[in-house]
């Protein structure tokens, strides 16, 4: 029997308590291994199914399935590799065989506080290693230096001080991932927070993972419709593609992400929403709206509110990414959004500041451009050796007094495939969403447009840069020849169409019979004040009477020359017809 000159204390991790029997025999392991006096301390762990895990001062017995697989097959490696005869000794190996006893590196915290811990003694460390402190609080190493290693906190530092232990996992951090997360709210590590009961896992995939290559991928080639006349006819976002939102505060950024929830109903794709630094209240409300109308169905969220720690914030938008990258591995198509990447930059700054990193710009540390381009790099669409699934990404960045020449502003902008910019003036006239035609840009383009949606677009954009120009021109002129006011009528027109409630995404057929319309001058006498009921029962008048021609524009994505004579005749008869009800608005 070993001696032991101090008081020790044995750790058991494993997925279920053990019962009395099973304790009593770990106690009497431990005493006849470490000597009398030695306590045992159960920790219930879901990474080791179907066996344990015992931690022992620096000795681990590790008799979880992986484990004893991992070290039975290290065995045979080395029987492999004798020479003569192996048959006998590979049966008396597999009857005799025992895991061995392994041992482990053991640190000592030196300073700790604020979320983030400086251990001693883990000079093997990795890093993105998951650290276990006293407590089960969990931590990720982050900082490697030749005294020390830096680690941040996922849980309350409360019960760990200076010479504290820390052990090593070995594992890299990560997130449990399957099909039983689909219509729930998780926070950064996985952990259901809506009171659901737990989530049955189908694996388990690292937060950080390295993105596609070039050979793994296909170019942008199908539309992500976002149910928005103003952004599916000119900025139009494509599967795999990577659309920044971009605005003031209290613009409607978030609307138009979650209306892109809705429209996803019954398109077979994935939603993932990662709320990062967001009000839990804000949060709430938009999961209740998602429920509401039936889109949580199909859709993950992922929070770290304000009130979280600045850790869970920083990996947020990862481990939502990595719940993404199991479905379209898969082959599926997904959609994730990140609201908002300014706060996540804010709160790697504060992690970054404490770990004592030299700042830069804006006192952002220097690889702050490589923490988003190796999150938003990830978003793919995949080739077809690899199952032809994609990953869109929208995230959110808010700018302040619409400075888009910002640190973290530009540096989003230059990794992403485009941008909609919206703009508080717009949105504060009345112009929802508050898209910025001439700022608002999507580098993919008419690659992510049905062919029905590029034929009856036409030259929108086109039209509304001369209407914005011209207005601008007009306001030092009073004097206006006819076909001046006729060009500015119509723009008008165009601009109270691009006007849309929010919670009420087009269909596709809707936005070609709209801009088919409007781009033949239809609704050009229209007064603007009737133009959303004329708008509506136009679309109804018209999915009445020409129920065939919105089906095929809506299965093939086509248009074809007939099609969009019949749009014209519908809508001419459906305005004499609005004339004779309505003389007085005419």
């Amino acid at each position: 029997m070993a001696e032991r000159t101090e008081h020790l204390e044995a750790v058991l991790r494993s997925a279920e308590r053990p019962t009395p029997a099973q304790e009593k025999r770990f106690l009497a392991f431990l005493a006849e291994k470490y000597g009398e006096g030695t306590t045992l301390v159960w920790q219930k762990s879901d990474a080791y199914p179907g066996g344990f895990r015992l931690e022992a001062g620096a000795e681990v017995y590790d008799w979880s399935a992986g484990g004893r697989l991992s070290q039975f097959k290290s065995a045979l490696e080395k029987l492999a590799a004798a020479q003569g005869d192996v048959i006998p000794l590979l049966k008396e190996t597999v009857l005799s065989w025992t895991p061995d006893v392994l041992a482990q590196e053991v640190g000592t915290v030196l300073t700790v506080g604020d979320g983030i811990a400086r251990v001693d003694g883990l000079s093997g460390a990795a890093y993105g290693e998951v650290l276990l402190f006293d407590g089960g609080v969990r931590g990720m190493v982050q900082d490697l230096s030749e005294e020390s290693v830096g680690c941040i906190l996922f849980d309350d530092d409360a019960s760990i001080c200076a010479g504290s232990t820390v052990r090593r996992t070995g594992r890299t951090a990560g997130v449990p991932v399957g099909e039983g997360f689909l219509g729930r709210v998780v926070n950064a590590l996985g952990v259901p927070i809506d009171g659901g009961g737990e989530i049955r896992a189908d694996g388990y995939r690292a937060v950080e993972s390295p993105a596609p290559g070039i050979i793994d991928r296909q170019p942008v080639n199908a539309p992500m419709e976002t149910g928005l006349l103003a952004i599916d006819s000119m900025f139009p976002i494509g599967r795999g593609q990577r659309e920044l939102i971009i605005g003031d505060r209290q613009t409607g950024k978030t609307v138009i992400a979650t209306d892109t929830i809705l429209n996803q109903k019954g398109k077979n794709v994935v939603c993932i929403y990662v709320a990062i630094g967001q009000k839990s209240s804000s949060v709430a409300q938009l999961v209740e709206t998602l429920k509401r109308r039936g889109a949580m169905d199909y859709t993950i969220v992922v929070n770290a509110s304000a009130s979280d720690p600045a850790s869970l914030q920083y990996i947020a938008p990862y481990a939502g990414c990595a719940l993404g990258e199991y479905f379209m591995y898969q082959g599926r198509d997904v959609l994730i959004v990140y609201d908002d990447l300014s706060k996540h930059a804010i709160a790697y700054r504060a992690l970054s500041l404490l770990l004592e990193r030299s700042p830069g710009r804006e006192a952002y540390p220097g690889d702050v451009f490589y923490l988003h381009s190796r999150l938003l790099e990830r978003s793919a669409h995949l080739s077809d050796a690899l199952g032809g699934g994609s990953m869109t990404a929208l995230p959110i960045v808010e700018t302040q007094a619409g400075d888009v020449s910002a640190y973290i502003p530009t540096n989003i902008i230059s990794i992403t495939d485009g941008q909609i910019f919206l703009e508080s003036d717009l949105f504060f006239s009345g112009q929802r969403p508050a898209v910025n035609v001439g700022l608002s840009v999507s580098r993919v383009g008419g690659d992510a447009q049905t062919k029905a949606m590029k034929k009856a677009a036409g030259g929108i954009r086109l039209d509304l840069a001369q209407y914005r120009e011209m207005e601008v021109f007009t306001q030092f002129s009073s004097d206006l020849d006819e076909t001046t006011k006729r060009q500015l009528t119509y723009g008008q027109s165009l601009m109270r169409l691009l006007r849309q409630p929010q919670y009420h995404p087009m269909s596709q057929h809707d936005q070609v019979i709209t801009l088919v319309s409007a781009l033949h001058h239809v609704m050009q006498d229209v007064p603007l004040d009737n133009m959303g009921r004329f708008h509506t029962e136009l679309i109804k008048y018209a999915e009445e009477n020409m129920s065939d021609v919105c089906r095929r524009v809506d299965t093939t994505g086509q248009l074809s020359d007939s099609d969009r004579e019949e749009i014209l005749k519908v809508a001419k008869e459906f305005l004499e017809k609005y004339k004779a009800e309505n003389p007085q608005n005419a």
